[in-house]
């Protein structure tokens, strides 16, 4: 049975003022693609589908065409689980209609998918809150899977029916796991875990969140540990960091798929990625990491010459850009002007300006102890090399004196 798993679509998202919906419509595109080229049985997708609760039209519209597509006309089982930027109740809402295309959303961890059979395709034979097995007919075997979208650690706490509200996050996900693994997930299937939570490898390196993501992890309260994963799952799809990584800390692979673009610069020079895995009951799965070639590259940039800022600006055009000038004096307006004419895709400028030891001792210092006439002069011999004559003292005096009656 082949498995593609995806996630952390973000549809919708910006990369500050850029809008990288035209980006994800091709991504998307290629994503289907790789799943009829691959002959993909099933598809997950693993958390935040859009960038935010209330994404535009145009990222929903995108979702739905990119959903359908997915399932070869209800014969492939899409599961999409809703992420921490996701509405849990707007993943929820189109079930009903969406079941009949062959896609099955989890919104919130205590959704129940009922036992349905999709004409000419797949029979969802058992179904409990959080778990579905299905079956598809040109296998002798189903597939298991456990689904648990986000949640904080108190709506799991609640939707799971933790007896102790007090119980740990780690202890109630292992709970819950095992007993749905326990009660369905024999030998005689493939056994599927998928989430959207931040998890790690109990004593390994702290995985970083992405820039601009919101973020999981606060000290180490919802930090979920691999170990809580039931030894049943043959294979864990997650979702929530960006970057292509088996965690590791289980006997079974627990992979983030990583998102299909770079969505912060902090991703610059990463290989996006769809898995795609391989697995028959009892036995080890084999898992592919397909690499994704769609979208804008991201690039961080530092020139110290504004010509060759803009040549290499010219010999990439299609990339987003956060570029760093490093000079002796301020941008110009020109300078400005030339950069931005030269490329659509800037997304940020950081002027840096060098100031050397022997032109801050040449800078004049201005005393802001003295009062506003000498104030004045400074500025108008610092603007205009030269003092100001005594008419135009007597006018700023007059001004001066205006302001003050009128307070």
């Amino acid at each position: 049975m082949r498995i593609l798993h995806t996630a952390d679509w973000h549809l919708g998202k910006k990369l500050d003022h850029f809008s990288r919906l035209e980006e994800q419509k091709i991504v998307m595109n290629e994503i289907c693609e790789i799943a009829d080229h691959q002959n993909a049985d099933v598809i997950v997708v693993a958390g935040d589908l859009f960038d935010t609760f209330n994404p535009p039209v145009e990222a929903i519209d995108l979702l739905f065409k990119t959903l359908k597509r997915l399932t070869n006309n209800g014969k492939r089982p899409v599961i999409a689980i809703a992420g921490n930027h996701d509405s849990p109740d707007r993943i929820d809402a189109p079930n009903p209609l969406a079941l009949e295309c062959g896609i099955l959303f989890v919104g919130n961890p205590d959704v129940r998918i009922p036992i349905i059979s999709i004409e000419n395709g797949f029979e969802i034979t058992q179904s409990e809150n959080g778990f579905i097995e299905i079956k598809l007919p040109h296998y002798d075997f189903p597939i298991r899977i456990i689904a648990t979208p986000y949640a904080n650690e108190m709506r799991l706490k609640t939707y799971l029916g933790a007896e102790n509200k007090e119980d740990q996050l780690n202890q109630l996900l292992h709970n819950s796991w095992a007993v749905l693994a326990d009660k369905y997930c024999d030998e005689k299937g493939v056994n599927i875990l998928t989430t959207h939570l931040y998890m790690l490898k109990r004593g390994g390196e702290i995985l970083e969140e992405p820039d601009g993501e919101k973020p999981l992890r606060i000290g180490n309260a919802d930090v979920v540990y691999t170990d809580c994963i039931p030894h049943q799952m043959q294979y864990t799809a997650l979702g929530h960091l960006h970057r292509f990584q088996n965690v590791g800390g289980h006997p079974n692979p627990v992979v983030y798929s990583s998102s299909p673009l770079s969505y912060s610069f902090s991703e610059a020079g990463q290989e996006k990625k769809v898995v795609l895995i391989e697995a028959q009951p009892n036995k080890e799965v084999k898992f592919t990491a397909i690499p994704l070639q769609s979208g804008r590259v991201l690039h961080r940039k530092r020139f110290d010459s504004i010509d060759l800022a803009v040549e290499w600006l010219l010999a990439n055009p299609y990339s987003l850009v956060e570029l760093t000038l490093v000079s002796d004096t301020f941008l110009t307006t020109q300078d400005l002007r030339k950069i931005h004419e030269s490329h659509d895709g800037i997304i940020f400028i950081i002027p840096i300006v060098n100031k050397s030891d022997t032109a801050e001792s040449d800078t004049p210092r201005v005393n802001l102890e003295q009062d506003i006439q000498g104030l004045f002069k400074d500025y108008f011999v610092a603007k205009h090399k030269q003092e100001p004559n005594d008419e135009l003292l007597d006018l700023f005096n007059e001004i001066i004196g205006t302001q003050t009656k009128n307070d």
